[in-house]
């Protein structure tokens, strides 16, 4: 297997698949994108991931794009480290239920604090979707706080899902979160950034 490239850049998703390399004991070179230079619109980047966002994986089979389906890629090329449960297909799309909900619902209404452009042109709306986020934000929270029911998302093991949850959760005071009614959240936080590869993610990524 040839060394990995992972394109990321500073306080974004990618941290979740960064985390996921290291936890999984994996061979991987790091690029990092200054999204203020706009490097994720130059053609270099943009022939590796046309849809110029991070996180993409370059590996030997070729490139992997959208955190769900890296997070889910590396569990299973690396079984040793047991970061999903393989064996169970019911636990299995459980834990993808999550990454999924984390993608397209949660991280969207992150999105509409700093991206409204992406669904309207009149400053209005895009205020308006910027002023909704704290709203948007703690409903999402509300929804991931009665789920954590384990020191884990996926109950007793920690799984590709927790770093996950690790990187959005980190958002949500900026998006005007209050956290002190998700204890749960917060101690889960706690508990997946004093794990080395998770520290060690977040030294490499800066930002």
């Amino acid at each position: 297997m040839k060394r990995w490239t992972l394109y990321t850049s500073p306080a974004s998703c990618s941290l979740a698949t960064h985390i996921a390399l290291h936890e999984a004991g994996a061979d991987f070179d790091l690029v990092k994108l200054d999204f203020g230079a706009r490097q994720q619109q130059s053609a270099d980047f943009l022939a590796i991931n046309p849809k110029g966002r991070v996180p993409a994986l370059a590996t030997d089979d070729g490139v992997l794009t959208e955190t769900p389906a890296l997070l889910a890629f590396i569990a299973q090329r690396f079984p040793q480290a047991r970061l999903a449960p393989d064996n169970d297909a019911f636990a299995f799309a459980r834990m993808q239920e999550f990454n999924s909900y984390l993608a397209s619902t949660v991280h969207v209404a992150h999105a509409h604090k700093r991206r409204g452009a992406r669904w309207a042109d009149d400053a209005a709306a895009i205020e308006a979707m910027r002023a909704k986020v704290p709203q948007t934000m703690t409903a999402c929270a509300t929804v991931i706080e009665a789920r954590l029911v384990g020191p884990w998302v996926l109950g007793e093991h920690y799984s590709v899902a927790d770093g996950y949850l690790f990187t959005i959760a980190s958002w949500f005071e900026g998006d005007g979160v209050d956290v002190k009614p998700f204890p749960r959240i917060v101690a889960h936080r706690e508990r997946v950034g004093a794990r080395p590869a998770v520290k060690r993610a977040i030294a490499e990524a800066g930002g």
